[in-house]
């Protein structure tokens, strides 16, 4: 390494502060390593969620937004509060992309299909961006209408799709036109880690039109959930008589976040897709947001560009970094740590160890973090490395999974894996920073809670550096301040794009 001062990043993901008691699983787990950090080194909180991320007020943070802020350095207005600007302006009824996709259908004399997750928690999408798509179909005199909903039940409680549904067979009714044609639940829709098996179930109901079918489907819902299929583990069903989309068909996908309608999205639009065999059917897509780079359809609200990031700070400076994690949140510490930009950046590298195959993670809360500080380990002792960034996944992928047991696992087993990584780290004078990109396992009630948290997250500065050691956290910090902080430790220039502040005292 080149520098004097190095920097390890440990995001672990999901491990949020809330008060002591029973539903703070944080508080109830063994965390022998995370005790000793915190009555050793300096430490203290940072805002994570709604304005200090660019959210809306009160809304919760999420790994996409927290790793874009940490490694930007500042608060990126993100696409919810961009879109939801456009709809107040009503500029959204005029978004050329969105237009240019009715007006295609009216042409061709053929349907629209919209797809996205049916929530208003604002992590992945929001119903009301589904409402606004209706109002500018009607605005455009176009009724040809057909939905795809995606139930959540992660982010949201396990049943809430029923709230939903209501309200939207309320809003078809009011204009008199759309049709619910089929539901599924995120865990097949919306996969993001390789598990093709599960996108070609969805697959096949929204696009090829085949599966079980429904004859209505609030009631086809509220069958789910007397079997205990709850709205994430809905199986992919379609109306009676629905047979899948047709050639030169309209598709807007209403998800914002990106990282989850990837691989959908793919098996739709993409010519050399090879997730798994199906007929490429021509249809005119428009994504909402840049679900990935290259895409081969429209973008109605394109990303923002980013620059002097902190990756990109490190890399002028001519110094060498790392990048890793397990499958489930390798995007979030190389594209949106990096400002959703796909290529690496000079003297950067990048590890992907593999998330366990299994059905969901509470059959195995370790996860992968062992393997991760096992390899880090070794990595660290090469001693190569001026600044590493690693995301140890568990309290979130677990958390999800609202089962208590397995939640206090996964947060011994991280609280583990960041001890192996910081006395790997101290004996080769890294400076560990350790935090969360947003909270989930520090709030989790007797009734089923799956969803992430809006609270502060905890930050400690393991170090042994005399000065940084006897150093304050400043109060009212956030993750856009991160950055500058690590910069500082480090001896960098701050540049001017970046909002932050170093909270170091």
């Amino acid at each position: 390494m080149k520098t004097k001062n190095p920097v390890i990043l440990i995001i672990r993901d999901g491990w949020g502060h809330g008060p002591k008691g029973k539903n703070n699983l944080i508080s109830l787990a063994k965390t022998p390593h995370e005790d000793f950090y915190l009555q050793n080194y300096p430490h203290g909180l940072l805002a994570a969620s709604g304005e200090a991320v660019g959210l809306e007020k009160g809304y919760q943070g999420n790994s996409e937004v927290g790793h874009l802020t940490l490694g930007s350095g500042r608060v990126v207005f993100q696409s919810m509060t961009r879109i939801n600007k456009a709809i107040a302006t009503k500029e959204f009824f005029k978004n050329e992309a969105l237009l240019k996709t009715i007006k295609d259908c009216q042409k061709n004399k053929t349907q629209l299909h919209l797809i996205g997750l049916l929530q208003d928690q604002g992590v992945h999408a929001h119903i009301k961006h589904l409402f606004a798509l209706l109002d500018l179909c009607q605005q455009q005199k176009f009724r040809d209408v057909l939905i795809h909903l995606i139930t959540d039940g992660r982010d949201a409680p396990v049943t809430e799709s029923l709230k939903h549904l209501t309200a939207l067979k309320k809003k078809i009714k009011s204009l008199g036109f759309g049709q619910i044609v089929t539901i599924s639940g995120r865990y097949y829709a919306l996969d993001r880690d390789a598990r093709w098996e599960r996108t070609k179930v969805a697959y096949d109901c929204i696009v090829a039109g085949k599966g079980e079918e429904f004859t209505d489907v609030i009631k086809q819902v509220k069958a789910c959930h007397q079997n205990k299929e709850t709205d994430e583990f809905i199986k992919p069903r379609k109306l009676v008589g629905y047979q899948g989309f047709a050639k030169n068909d309209g598709v807007i996908f209403f998800n914002f976040r990106t990282d989850r309608p990837r691989q959908l999205t793919q098996a739709i639009v993409e010519k050399n897709f090879k997730g798994f065999s199906r007929k490429l059917i021509p249809v005119n897509f428009t994504a909402l947001t840049q679900y990935y780079q290259p895409l081969n359809a429209r973008v109605a609200f394109p990303n923002i560009p980013l620059n002097n990031l902190l990756g990109e700070e490190i890399s002028r400076a001519g110094w060498r970094q790392l990048r890793i994690s397990e499958t489930e949140k390798y995007a979030h510490v190389t594209f949106f740590f990096n400002g959703q930009k796909e290529k690496p950046f000079r003297g950067e590298t990048r590890i992907l160890i593999n998330s366990p195959k299994v059905a969901t993670y509470d059959l195995q809360p370790e996860m992968s973090a062992l393997k991760i500080s096992q390899r880090l380990t070794q990595e660290i002792k090469k001693g190569i490395y001026d600044f590493i960034v690693v995301n140890l996944v568990n309290c979130d992928m677990v958390g999800h999974t609202g089962k208590r047991s397995a939640i206090i696992k996964a947060i011994e087993t991280v609280d583990k894996a960041q001890g192996e990584i910081v006395t790997a780290a101290l004996e080769k004078g890294y400076n560990c920073l350790i935090l969360a990109d947003h909270g989930n396992a520090e709030d989790k009630g007797a009734k089923t809670m799956t969803s992430h948290t809006a609270n502060l997250v905890p930050v400690i500065l393991v170090t042994e550096d005399k000065k940084l050691k006897q150093a304050k956290i400043a109060k009212g910090a956030g993750l856009e301040d991160v950055a500058p902080t690590i910069l500082k430790i480090m001896g960098l220039k701050v540049p001017r794009e970046m909002s932050g502040k170093s909270f170091i005292l």
